[in-house]
């Protein structure tokens, strides 16, 4: 029997070819290979950044306008001066006396809000340091203070 004729054909018939494609396996291959793109692209966005550095902080973000995250009794305010100074509730505090009030504050409450309230002119490291410090002792909710937009 002749490749391309159907069972039954008489050597005197015409040579009739497949006439239909059958795109099965290149439907597979096509889907094999959108698994392993998304498989790939999900461990690509879990690895933490090259150069030995540890993933940030996870911050979510608050939409403007009325959503904005309002401040409780329980919660603490500090605020970083230009000249690195740290100031809580009102007082100049050292970073010991900063770190024994998020101590104490995580031993009241550990669902404690740390608003983080830095000067313009205040490094970056300077407010990651406070934010490091409130970590440390186990109070994981941040938050960094702005002014509304006029």
């Amino acid at each position: 029997m002749a490749m391309g004729k159907a069972p039954g054909d008489g050597e005197g018939g015409d040579d009739v070819g497949f006439a239909e494609i059958n795109i099965t396996p290149l439907t597979d291959i096509f889907l094999v290979l959108l698994i392993i793109f998304m498989v790939t692209s999900s461990v690509i966005v879990q690895q933490a950044p090259s150069g030995g550095a540890q993933a940030g902080l996870k911050v979510n973000l608050p939409k403007g306008g009325t959503t904005d995250v309002t401040a409780r009794a329980t919660d603490l305010s500090v605020a970083i001066l230009s000249d690195g100074r740290y100031v809580l509730g009102g007082n100049v505090v050292g970073e010991d006396e900063l770190k024994r009030a998020f101590a104490e504050a995580q031993q009241k409450n550990p669902d404690t809000i740390v608003i983080v309230q830095a000067d313009e002119g205040v490094p970056h490291g300077t407010v990651v340091q406070v934010m490091e410090m409130a970590k440390s002792v186990g109070l994981g909710q941040l938050a960094i203070g702005v002014r509304e937009a006029k």
